[in-house]
């Protein structure tokens, strides 16, 4: 017998759980499928940002900044240490308790909310009478029906050319998250937030780190003036950044991998490294679905083509996340998913594009909301500027870390926050707050007259907004 629900949604990552568990708050009966599987075969919802993306990179940037202090920073502070070591494999497995820990949490969730877990791969069969049925291919083969159709599907890595991912020398995300052993000379093709992060990671632990970068400018998605000092900071730490280059063969030996690749200034050079990670951005996952058995329509990019509510041209069938337009970002995915459900509820479910922020966990840490100062120059849009470094910080003086600024962009007339920038310890935390301020059409001077906790770091985004009008207290 066919079960029948309100919604189904295909993809359990953080767009596709998050909206069946709000639909099912909001009354309905939701059944979500996932295909992803753990060591064992079973279950591990979350998607990729929890097995290979977000969750467990984040856990390896912790033990390797652990370990970077203890090995370089302890002895500021009165801690003497001596034979500090980095045992790869206990690494290793606790970014896999991490991530087994996000995978149940998520099944409890969906027992907690009494949404139904179908494991396997979803895909349409046709449409019926104005429901869709949808197809499991798992351990136990079936059919849904459902009413409303949510497809999160997520996104894949990119591949290049001639350079096919094998996950033991050429890797992708998934395959740098599993590296055994800290390899000599690791090269990376990508400078985005991927190659830094995992490039910092193997760069604590003792690689000789190589990104090579096509674009000309460093993070050309940042504010310029953040890029200009993350690039310094980078280097200084020991990262070697090429950028504007060209990348041309790849080829496997007994020896590693090497990369043949034409610098900016035209000359040809050859780097051999022990691994290869491959992060030049990534695709829609919609192979498989069987979207021509309903005519569902994807672009030339293969993403599910949708409107600003998410809804595609099919009545009553949706699309979140990376399988969508707009930035590829687990948080986006989320607020996305809960908008749809509530849609589907009869609500006016909302998702501001204008605030979401964006964050790259390095240390410093990199985050920022809204315009950066090239887009206000190029729109032609009057603005004010004001920035504060962590130099002048107490608290950040107190913890050892006054790398970076809080950069703010206010409106000339209006004093409307435009844009907040920071580079600096925990700034995926502190850009919070300006999230806030903006979604509230805050002013600088909002910011600048609230009291902020001393000391605190969060006195820098205080001092930033004071700056706007040239009258920070503490620079």
């Amino acid at each position: 017998m066919t079960k029948e629900f309100d919604v189904i949604v295909i993809g359990g990552g953080p767009g596709g759980y998050i909206a069946a568990i709000r639909a099912a708050q909001l009354g309905k009966s939701v059944a979500c499928i996932d295909e992803w599987k753990n060591d064992k075969g079973g279950p591990a919802l979350g998607g990729t940002c929890t097995n290979v993306g977000c969750i467990p990179s984040k856990a390896l940037l912790q033990s390797s900044e652990h370990y970077d202090h203890a090995l370089n920073h302890f002895a500021e502070h009165g801690i003497t240490t001596s034979n500090v070591k980095m045992d790869v494999s206990q690494m290793t497995a606790r970014k896999d308790n991490v991530v087994k820990q996000n995978n149940d949490g998520v099944l409890y969730l969906f027992k907690k909310n009494k949404v139904s877990f179908f494991h396997g791969r979803g895909s349409f069969v046709k449409s019926v009478e104005g429901k869709y049925e949808i197809a499991v291919a798992g351990s136990e083969a079936q059919t849904l029906l459902g009413h409303h159709i949510i497809i999160a599907t997520g996104s894949s890595a990119r591949s290049m050319p001639g350079a096919p991912f094998d996950e033991e020398t050429i890797l992708s995300n998934d395959g740098a998250l599993k590296i055994k052993a800290v390899p000599a000379k690791l090269g990376l093709i990508g400078a985005g937030v991927i190659g830094l992060e995992m490039g910092s990671v193997w760069r604590r632990l003792g690689s000789e780190v190589t990104i090579l970068e096509g674009l000309p400018t460093f993070l050309g998605a940042a504010d310029e003036q953040i890029a200009k000092e993350a690039h310094k900071i980078f280097v200084k730490q020991g990262l070697k950044i090429e950028l504007g280059v060209k990348v041309g063969e790849i080829t496997k030996s007994k020896k590693g991998v090497s990369v043949s690749y034409t610098t900016s200034s035209g000359q040809t050079e050859i780097a051999i490294f022990d691994k290869l990670i491959i992060s030049i951005g990534r695709v829609p996952n919609t192979l498989g679905l069987n979207t021509e058995s309903v005519g569902l329509k994807l672009d030339e990019r293969g993403a599910v083509v949708v409107d600003q509510d998410c809804k595609t041209h099919l009545p009553n069938v949706w699309a979140i996340g990376d399988v969508v337009r707009g930035p590829m970002l687990a948080h986006k995915a989320e607020e996305e998913g809960v908008a749809v459900a509530e849609r589907i509820a009869g609500q006016h479910g909302h998702v501001n594009f204008n605030t979401i922020p964006w964050v790259i966990y390095t240390s410093p840490e990199i985050a920022w909301v809204g315009q950066t100062e090239q887009q206000l120059k190029a729109s032609g849009r009057a603005y004010k500027a004001g920035t504060f470094p962590f130099l002048a910080n107490g608290r950040a003086r107190a913890m050892g870390d006054t790398t970076g600024m809080v950069k703010f962009l206010a409106d000339a007339v209006t004093d409307e926050i435009l844009g907040v920038h920071i580079i600096g310890p925990v700034a995926s935390e502190l850009i919070a707050e300006s999230v806030v301020a903006m979604e509230f059409k805050a002013s600088a001077e909002d910011i600048a007259r609230i009291c902020h906790a001393h000391p605190s770091l969060s006195e820098a985004t205080k001092e930033a907004a004071l700056a706007i009008d040239k009258r920070t207290l503490n620079f």
